[in-house]
């Protein structure tokens, strides 16, 4: 069940209730594509850092180690010892991500796998199933994620495929929560709105599919080859099309700026692999910018990633320490990074939601831009 406790514009504060627990939104899910945060970052370690839910990849997992092997050993919660709520993206963006892989079809989508190049096919039944066997909290509807700047003829074509592959998804999800050996027989259905960056494809799907009734839906199919400006246009005119009263997601959004102006915009999930890819790199986001841990003027710098971060990196080593451990390719260099990137961003989340309930999102964004961009 999804609950607004309040509204500050377009901005919502609310919750989801799932059989895993409750969700607060805006949240920032973060990502752990193979069931695990890259960086050598444990289920305990995100329980210390704020972190409400996790999302994991469905192709990946149906590649390695196989749904079926999770399914057997009693569902994701139990395979990653992990008992807050999971969402699984349905393999959709694969589509997109590995076009040299890939030929689609009305049926469905006939992979190579990138790891030994076997054959896969997944259509709306399979990817059901899939995430069925991972027992996820949230499944995530199998669509097309078509480039963000193709033809638009293409782009109908694909919209309208993917509207027909919803239906199927929400009969097998239905057929799947039946049965009495599903796990997870509570699993929540998300569909996707798509249609790249045409703002009337969008508006048309975004009101097919809210005719649906799902449990949530997805803004899909932005932050892949964009700018900024038309992601925020088309979020802008799509969202008042999908449902106030259900959840909305805006996939693989983002940077800080990106996520404070989509909150604007009244989309309350989101995910992104920036904070943990970054910080394995020694990026790091700051209330004031980000900063990189390679530069030489941090070799002798005493001072914490962040004065006042209460993550574990900052509250016990310096950044000429964690630079150094990045240097020798120390994995706890990069563990500290990531955990302070992450850190960061599900506290923005918890900043976020504070200022909407007291009415003074508007400042709110406005502060924490201008320090990020250096302007106060």
């Amino acid at each position: 069940m999804y609950r607004i406790l309040k509204e500050d514009g377009n901005a919502k504060r609310a919750e989801l209730t799932t059989v895993h627990g409750v969700v607060q939104t805006p949240v920032f899910m973060n990502v752990g594509t193979a069931a695990a945060i890259k960086g050598a970052v444990a289920t305990s370690d995100l329980e210390g850092i704020g972190t409400q839910i996790e999302l994991s990849n469905t192709y990946h997992l149906h590649v390695r180690p196989g749904d079926e092997i999770v399914k057997k050993l009693g569902g994701l919660h139990k395979f990653m010892a992990w008992g807050k709520p999971i969402l699984t993206d349905s393999g959709g963006f694969q589509v997109f991500s590995l076009a040299s892989l890939r030929k689609i079809k009305e049926e469905g989508v006939y992979f190579h796998s990138h790891m030994d190049g076997r054959k896969i096919f997944m259509g709306p039944e399979e990817s059901m199933q899939i995430q069925s066997n991972l027992a996820s909290t949230i499944a995530m509807a199998f669509d097309e994620c078509a480039p963000a700047l193709a033809e638009r003829d293409y782009v109908e074509r694909s919209v309208a495929r993917t509207t027909r592959w919803l239906g199927r998804c929400k009969a097998e999800m239905k057929r799947l929560n039946s049965l009495p050996d599903t796990i997870n027989r509570e699993q929540l259905l998300f569909g996707i709105n798509q249609g790249a960056i045409f703002a009337d494809i969008r508006i048309e799907h975004a009101k097919q599919i809210a005719e649906m009734d799902l449990d949530g839906y997805a803004i899909g199919g932005l932050a892949v080859g964009e700018s900024h400006e038309e992601m925020y246009h088309i979020i802008e005119e799509t969202v008042p099309y999908l449902p106030k009263d259900k959840p909305t997601y805006l996939m693989g959004v983002g940077t800080p700026a990106n996520i404070l102006e989509a909150v604007e915009r009244g989309v309350d999930f989101f995910d992104c692999v920036y904070p943990s890819r970054n910080g394995r790199h020694g990026h790091l986001y700051t209330n004031y910018g980000k900063i990189n841990l390679f530069n030489a003027k941090y070799e002798l710098d005493e001072r914490p990633i962040e004065e006042g971060c209460q993550c574990p990196a900052c509250r016990r080593y310096s950044r000429a320490y964690i630079r150094h451990l990045l240097k020798a390719k120390e994995m706890l260099g990069m563990r500290l990074c990531v955990l302070h990137n992450l850190y960061f961003y599900n506290t923005m989340m918890t900043e976020i939601r504070s200022a909407i309930e007291e009415g003074r999102y508007s400042a709110y964004k406005k502060e924490k831009l201008g320090r990020m961009n250096g302007e106060m």
